[in-house]
């Protein structure tokens, strides 16, 4: 874990782009966010995950939620799991509180600002089901490839809070961000390929309108699914 005067500093690796709420985004953070939303900041410590979610149950972290689609759909079909989703836009998460409403969802709550104080501060060790990176930030210059999420400094972090057996889970459309993700996840000692390089995409990780954008621009996609030894 990065010292504490590092994480003060610490290279983003999201881009915020403020765009304008919709009226139905400020109405749904009114009166969705006392329900779904955590409050944390780095000074408050670790999170009483059993506190926030009103039980004791495997967790899941997602990084980078978008507008929710596949965090939504992957907790309806897994409400024996918690999920924690973090994700910086508002619009995504107005539309995500929106989707766990209308699915009635108590096994899902988000958290809106950058995941890595979260890591360091915000969760226990050993403290993860599975951990979830879909489509993040490619950040397609190579002078900005530092400041991807998934590179070997982050994945050491996130392969700390997973418990042995937990599921480490990526997929992205950029070929080049694949393979890198690849090599990283590789040469992480503690994690292990469940297959023999990419995966096929589990059943289990539905195909969201992004994904399907992708597609049409006629992009592969890439998962990547490996297991804390």
């Amino acid at each position: 874990m990065p010292d504490e005067e590092s994480q003060h500093r610490h290279i983003l690796t999201f881009n915020f782009r403020q765009g304008r709420n919709k009226p139905r985004h400020d109405e749904a953070f009114a009166r969705l966010w006392p329900r779904y939303g955590l409050e944390w900041t780095p000074e408050d410590g670790r999170i009483d995950t059993a506190a926030l979610f009103g039980r004791t149950a495997p967790l899941v972290l997602e990084i980078g939620s978008g507008n929710g689609e596949a965090a939504a759909a992957m907790a309806d079909a897994d409400r024996g799991r918690d999920l924690l989703a973090v994700e910086v836009y508002p619009q995504g998460i107005a539309d995500l509180m929106d989707r766990a409403e209308e699915r009635g969802l108590d096994n899902l709550r988000i958290y809106q600002g950058d995941a890595l104080p979260l890591l360091w501060r915000g969760l226990a060790p050993e403290s993860l089901d599975e951990v979830r990176v879909y489509f993040p930030d490619p950040w397609p210059k190579k002078r900005h490839h530092k400041r991807r999420i998934i590179q070997a400094e982050h994945v050491a972090t996130l392969a700390g809070l997973l418990h042995s057996d937990g599921l480490f889970h990526c997929a992205t459309d950029i070929a080049d961000y694949a393979e890198q993700m690849l090599d990283v996840l590789t040469a992480e000692p503690t994690l292990e390929n469940t297959e023999d390089g990419f995966a096929a995409r589990p059943d289990r990780r539905p195909v969201t309108k992004f994904e399907r954008r992708g597609v049409k621009a006629g992009r592969d996609i890439f998962d990547l699914v490996f297991r804390k030894k």
